[in-house]
């Protein structure tokens, strides 16, 4: 058994050209038992699997998961060396510009150093965030997520060595509403955008847009988890074909799919024009759903911690809506015992992690994928 270590992103991408079939990316905020199933059905199916975390959940301090980017990066070559399979990808997910300025772009600069250090092969530049509705066109309205995303892309690509690595892009702030509802990206955005950067020697692999998805669990008013439906399948359809029309090799990365039904994906959801897809949050419901047996004192500990630190700023919101929303902020305060579980835990987790993971691959058309990456990376 050897010592496994990720494979660059751009690889996967640019051996999957044309295949009708989407990379699963695993937000996994809890690696032990459920990274581990993820990455056995990864294996058993010749999958290809993108490991990653947000800004948001792994940071130079933590984040919420309490993980660094050498915490992650560790327990998931851990994961790859005991599962013994070399086809994953280390992703940081979202590194989230908001303001633009010169001190965010340096703490930004100081976080992807950290992850470059530790060894990640992926990188996602979000700074959609940044939007100026007093620009005369889109040019001008994009400018600054252009300005930033060149910036953090081309110091990825001066301090990452001889490495190669893959490089996911944003453009429309996901989940972002207005009062006619969701905003969603529109073709000319994305060609506008995506010729901005490539007129800055910067060539992503993916490119993020907003597309009706949302990030998290969704709930109605009393509390009951709904499905994930309201992902505007023709508009992506559209955008991918101006990427394509334009010549543009760049694959969508479909965010916020936690909830939405895997019939749906597998009939509706474009494949190969959608190239990623994120799973996030179904893994956090899979923990919580394991701990409510296996550590029902764990678990109740943690939804009251829930509810207590986040329910008085939610009046009359159901404390279920008031965990389901936040119950990822209990992992960092409750690390130390969520990382010392007993076997048999890690085992349940682990088993469903494998058997929900293998429904995504099959769903994602993503079996026997990873041998296409493999003699690709051996020309």
């Amino acid at each position: 058994m050897s010592h496994r270590k990720p494979v660059a992103g751009n690889s996967v991408f640019e051996a999957l050209q044309g295949e009708r079939t989407i990379v699963m990316a695993a937000n996994v905020r809890m690696p032990k038992g459920i990274a581990n199933g993820i990455m056995r059905a990864a294996k058993d199916t010749d999958s290809i699997i993108i490991y990653e975390l947000a800004r948001s959940e792994s940071d130079l301090t933590g984040g919420y998961t309490g993980m660094t980017p050498e915490d992650y990066y560790r327990e998931i070559v851990q994961v790859a060396h005991d599962v013994d399979y070399d086809m994953f990808v280390m992703h940081a997910d979202h590194i989230t510009i908001k303001k633009g300025d010169e001190e965010e772009l340096d703490g930004t600069k100081q976080l992807i150093k950290a992850q470059i250090d530790a060894g990640y092969t992926s990188f996602a530049i979000d700074a959609s965030h940044l939007f100026d509705f007093k620009g005369s066109d889109l040019r001008e309205e994009l400018a600054d997520n252009i300005r930033c995303t060149s910036e953090l892309a081309h110091f990825i690509s001066d301090n990452i060595g001889d490495r190669t690595f893959g490089l996911e892009v944003e453009v429309g702030e996901i989940g972002k509403t207005d009062e006619s509802g969701r905003v969603l990206t529109s073709p000319e955005e994305a060609v506008t955008f995506l010729s901005a950067l490539r007129d800055n020697d910067v060539h992503p692999d993916l490119l993020a847009i907003a597309n009706g998805s949302a990030h998290g669990n969704t709930f109605d008013d009393q509390g009951n988890q709904l499905p994930q439906v309201s992902i505007d399948i023709p508009q992506t359809r559209a955008v991918a074909k101006a990427i394509r029309d334009n010549g543009l090799k760049v694959g969508i990365a479909q965010h916020g799919i936690t909830g939405t039904p895997r019939d749906v994906i597998n009939k509706q959801f474009p494949k190969g024009d959608i190239a990623k897809g994120n799973v996030g949050t179904h893994w956090q419901n899979i923990f919580y759903d394991v701990a409510k047996i296996y550590e029902p004192d764990l678990f109740d500990e943690m939804r009251q911690w829930t509810i207590e630190t986040f329910g008085p700023s939610s009046p009359g919101i159901p404390d279920g809506v008031v965990f389901g929303k936040n119950c990822k902020k209990a992992f960092k305060p409750f690390k130390s015992r969520t990382f010392n579980l007993s076997k048999e835990t890690h085992a349940a987790m682990e088993a469903v992690a494998y058997a929900e993971a293998t429904l995504f691959f099959r769903t994602f058309s993503s079996f026997t994928m990873a041998s296409k990456v493999r003699r690709y990376l051996e020309v």
